[in-house]
């Protein structure tokens, strides 16, 4: 009987140190502190339709970022000069405590009354609309290189492989970001759109290829060109790696 009741004994005790020893977990549910419809969003100008832009969360207690097309900026309030013409789309990203959200605003740009990045004007000239018209250079237009370096001829290809020698290229900002190729003199246009990151000095070319693009294998596998040169009348493009895998391109223009 007395061995009985140690044993009951014993396991009252484990059972009631046991529970002592469990850890309290304390779980704090997260919580929408508002819905996605109370988000305000302010875009302003500083003409009418001009293009010098300020982008505000006007909501209070939001954490996010502003993705502006030309990079993102970690604020509740951002300006900018914004160098694309036309109907643009501004976005904001952030979480409402217990989930994330995007939101964006509408902007409508019909003139580019303050100046541009250098860059741009480089690439189609001081009258953004017409726009500027490039072909390849006449020095080493177009040439496998080595594949971190954009100097290093391991074979000019001009002479024997280039389908569109005589073509054409030409960037304005006339409504929009626009690219036009024209693989030789006359021929019928294909249009496409351009990217170009001043910042990190890039240009993507899409919708229509550049000269030199047509076959795709000698192209960046990302579809972006670093960008060696830009200037008024000199075009230098590079990728250290092609789609082929097996080298870096060279493109070399100038000002038709």
């Amino acid at each position: 009987m007395k061995i009985s009741k140690i044993k009951n004994f014993l396991i009252l005790a484990t059972l009631i140190f046991t529970v002592a020893c469990s850890p309290i977990v304390e779980s704090d549910e997260l919580v929408n502190s508002i819905e996605l419809d109370g988000v305000e969003l302010r875009a302003t100008q500083s003409t009418e339709g001009g293009n010098l832009i300020t982008l505000e969360l006007v909501t209070p207690g939001i954490t996010g970022h502003w993705d502006y097309n030309l990079g993102k900026a970690f604020t509740d309030k951002v300006q900018f000069i914004y160098p694309i013409p036309g109907a643009t789309t501004f976005t904001f990203n952030g979480t409402l405590g217990a989930e994330f959200f995007s939101k964006t605003v509408d902007v409508q740009i019909d003139v580019l009354d303050n100046p541009l990045d250098e860059d741009y004007y480089n690439l189609v000239s001081q009258d953004t609309s017409g726009g500027k018209t490039w072909v390849f250079s006449d020095n080493a237009p177009w040439y496998m290189a080595n594949p971190g370096d954009w100097t290093g001829l391991w074979w000019d290809a001009w002479t024997c492989c280039l389908a569109d020698a005589n073509g054409q290229m030409k960037f304005d900002l006339n409504g929009g970001a626009n690219y036009t190729y024209f693989a030789d003199v006359g021929a019928t246009p294909e249009t496409g759109t351009f990217n170009l990151d001043v910042t990190n000095q890039t240009l993507t070319v899409t919708g229509a290829p550049i000269l030199g693009g047509q076959d795709g294998g000698r192209l960046p596998a990302d579809g972006v060109f670093q960008i060696i040169s830009l200037t008024e009348t000199e075009m230098i493009l590079f990728t250290p790696q092609t789609v082929a895998g097996d080298s870096g391109w060279t493109w070399q223009f100038k000002l038709q």
